[in-house]
């Protein structure tokens, strides 16, 4: 099935490991051209080394923190210059630490806000002229299947993951009229390296081991197993690519029937 995507500008940030990473590999190996971002110089030189491997790849790292309010202006200058406009913003950003209410201050809240909330709110804001530039301008936040089913110990990431997905459908309706498509994408349990320092933390908690809490998720699953983040990136470019040209506002879990909910 072709994408449409040969030749489209697309941002992917926090891609520089996991499910970014995956998903901005997909695109490129359907033909667009990535700028891809982290904040570690040497975790993103090594991401795009790995990336410049795919026949005609077309890819462009910028180094910064999603999180820092100045760094999303300075990434669409960077942008801006290079390639004039943009066709698909793919806003990820680093999940918040594991735990309960008890184990968290007001300062760790505002920082998970900042980087689970704003990082999604400032990248928008400062794309939104390049996107409107685009004959095929296409939004999706990566937020995560806790905002459909609360997952045990991860409250801040329950919390304010739901409210990237109140932001991304209100702009669904905004930005309609204009032509953008805002959606989002929820994943479930996948193996990452964030995904492995949450089982390292459960595993302490339960007094398991890691192959335990691992084969625990995976028994709860009517797959019987977590995902591949390259399942989760082949959905991702669907929801972003002119193939989806009238998927808008949804929210799209990707995570194996792990969540019993009727929708």
């Amino acid at each position: 099935m072709d994408l449409f995507l040969k030749g489209k500008i697309a941002l992917v940030t926090a891609s520089s490991k996991g499910l970014g990473f995956a998903t901005a590999r997909q695109l490129i190996q359907e033909g667009a051209t990535v700028i891809i971002n982290g904040r570690n110089e040497s975790h993103l030189s090594d991401a795009k080394q790995e990336l410049d491997k795919i026949p005609e790849a077309q890819v462009f790292a910028v180094v910064g923190d999603v999180s820092h309010p100045d760094f999303p202006t300075h990434l669409m200058k960077e942008i801006e210059y290079h390639f004039d406009g943009l066709d698909i913003l793919i806003t990820n950003a680093g999940g918040p630490p594991a735990g309960t209410m008890d184990d968290f201050s007001i300062e760790d809240w505002e920082k998970a806000i900042n980087t689970t909330l704003l990082s999604h709110v400032r990248l928008i804001q400062t794309a939104k002229p390049l996107l409107l530039k685009s004959q095929t301008p296409s939004i999706l936040t990566v937020t995560s299947a806790a905002v459909k089913q609360p997952m045990p110990n991860m409250i801040l990431s329950n919390s304010i993951r739901a409210a990237t997905v109140g932001l991304t459908k209100s702009l669904a309706n905004e930005f309609g009229p204009l032509g953008i498509r805002v959606n989002s994408i929820l994943p479930g349990w996948t193996d990452t390296e964030r995904v492995h320092n949450l089982m390292q933390t459960r595993a302490s908690l339960n007094n398991s081991s890691i192959e335990e809490e691992y084969q625990k998720q995976a028994s709860e699953s009517p797959l019987r197993r977590i995902g591949k983040p390259e399942e989760f990136a082949r959905v991702a470019a669907f929801l972003v690519s002119p193939a989806a040209s009238y998927v808008n506002g949804i929210m799209l879990v990707v995570d194996g029937g792990l969540n019993k909910g009727l929708l």
